[in-house]
């Protein structure tokens, strides 16, 4: 093993910034990876014949694989090496990344992702845990704001970087992107970063990183498949009843352990848990627009890739925005006021982008999507924040660790639940009459899908019929963004403290050990 220098000579290292770099850059290809195949999902519905439940499962394999094992993944690198973990992580980003661009099928696609959100899920959590190996107290802020910053960046650019690659190349090369990335990072791992590990970390349990997984899957599966079997289909009834078996299985072996990876002790908190539940709700809204946007302005206004992912900027520039300005008005007013205003503030836009017509002009698409961004930054900055400020100092990696993984599930639900809403109201509002049983059943799958049916059969009206039933299938998407808003701004408003408490003790539950991994 490589010999390890003395912690002060590696704080002081100077190569400690080339190896930021490189972690920045990781983060910022896996950021592109939550939003970059958005932009991509109807060349692919186009090119590979997916449904609207198969472009879910496209978008949801990363995200849930990265929710339901970041916990377990980060464990073992505190364990068993923090750079080796790294190093492991990016070549299986690397090797799904190749994979999903030389897919043509729709079930490699997923597993490519699927592959990619187990390497994401060793990267994420690391890459903060191996800062303090690095940086000395003065200039591990600074460090951290760097990381963090990467992959908020990663959302925004996601689109338009996708957008570009997909005007000028094949959509595998969405892919290909994460491939130099990837190389990168392990090159500057294995030249750069110490090994360093945590031997009081808790033990990684097969069982409940099994059940995280399988319960999660079974749920996304159950609302997924929901649209086209029916709620009341025994495949879906079961799916839902064995997920909920299996999370709950999970809740109760967590709360046995002596040293749980998921510390739910951690909820006893009001502060903690009203935060965490209002940052997840901000992700489930946003990972359900960033779905069903990219259809729209796309295949119902006729824009091309690059054109996507342009026209999504108002929405993140309105989140940045947002996520800077916040910090003063949480200091003016409080984080209870502006979380309950940054919740009101997007039930607002939602209720507005509810007014979406097929033939809308952009600019008014614009406005909303401006105006969401507004409220989503300043609901969710603060509520990250403030959640991670009331817990003690030598809890703030379990901590961390558990926002992180309830925001991911927040978003690969986000997906599931509106997509499939979507699928089902758009499917219902199409009217098929015309057409022969298979054509009908194609149109009914996706308005990508319909718009191809509408070419080959030199049918416009059909293409003009799918736009009104999606755009119609949206509007009632905004409109339960818009309630759901509405009613965790609410409770924010009358149950968080003005003013919360710093961290203090909890009751009950392992502490985490002082060396500050996050």
């Amino acid at each position: 093993m490589v010999a390890v220098t003395s912690e002060l000579e590696m704080r002081r290292d100077p190569r400690r910034w080339w190896a930021l770099g490189a972690l920045v850059a990781c983060l910022l290809v896996l950021g592109f990876d939550l939003t970059i195949l958005n932009v991509a999902l109807p060349t692919i519905a186009g090119e590979l014949g997916a449904t609207t439940g198969e472009q879910q499962w496209t978008a949801d394999a990363y995200v849930v694989v990265l929710a339901a094992l970041m916990l377990p993944a980060g464990l073992l690198g505190d364990r068993f090496g923090r750079r080796r973990a790294l190093i492991a992580g990016l070549v299986l980003f690397l090797l799904g990344s190749v994979a999903g661009a030389l897919a043509d099928d729709v079930a490699t696609v997923v597993a490519a992702r699927a592959a990619m959100g187990v390497g994401a899920a060793l990267v994420m959590p690391l890459s903060l845990s191996v800062l303090p190996s690095l940086f000395a107290p003065d200039e591990r802020t600074k460090a951290i704001a760097a990381v963090s910053a990467a992959s908020a960046l990663g959302l925004p650019l996601g689109p338009i970087v996708g957008g570009w690659l997909l005007d000028h190349f094949w959509w595998g090369s969405v892919f290909l992107i994460n491939i130099p990335m990837a190389l990168i990072g392990i090159v500057a791992c294995l030249l750069l970063l110490p090994e360093t590990r945590d031997p009081h970390a808790p033990r990684v349990d097969p069982v409940s990183a099994a059940l995280t997984v399988t319960g999660l899957g079974t749920l996304v599966y159950a609302v997924i498949e929901a649209p086209h079997r029916g709620w009341a289909d025994p495949s879906t009834l079961g799916s839902l009843l064995g997920g909920t078996a299996l999370i709950t299985a999970l809740v109760l072996r967590e709360r046995k352990a002596a040293r749980p990876m998921l510390d739910l002790t951690l909820l006893a908190r009001r502060d903690f848990l009203l935060n965490t539940l209002t940052a997840t709700l901000v992700m489930f809204v946003l990972s359900g627009l960033m779905f069903v946007l990219p259809p729209y302005l796309q295949t119902v206004l006729g824009n091309d890739a690059l054109g996507t992912g342009v026209r999504m900027l108002p929405l993140m520039g309105g989140l940045l925005v947002a996520a800077k300005a916040s910090a003063p008005v949480v200091a003016r007013y409080g984080p209870r006021a502006a979380i309950g205003g940054g919740l009101v503030v997007l039930s607002f836009a939602a209720l507005l982008g509810s007014r979406t017509e097929a033939g809308s002009a952009y600019g008014f698409v614009a406005l909303w999507l401006s105006l969401a961004g507004l409220g989503f930054g300043f609901a969710v900055v603060p509520a990250m924040d403030t959640a991670l400020g009331t817990l003690p100092p030598e809890r703030a990696g379990s901590g961390s660790g558990l926002l992180m993984t309830v925001r991911q599930m927040g978003s690969a639900l986000g997906i599931a639940l509106l997509g499939s809403l979507l699928a089902g109201r758009y499917a219902d509002r199409l009217a098929t009459g015309a057409l022969a049983a298979g054509d009908a059943d194609t149109a009914r799958e996706s308005v990508v899908a319909a718009h191809l049916v509408a070419e080959r059969l030199g049918e416009p009206g059909l293409a003009s019929a799918a736009d009104t039933a999606y755009v119609q299938g949206m509007g009632v998407i905004l409109v339960v963004c818009a309630v759901a808003a509405l009613l965790t701004a609410l409770a924010a408003l009358a149950l968080l403290p003005a003013r919360p408490e710093p961290g203090g003790s909890l009751p009950g539950g392992p502490a985490d050990p002082p060396d500050g991994r996050q």
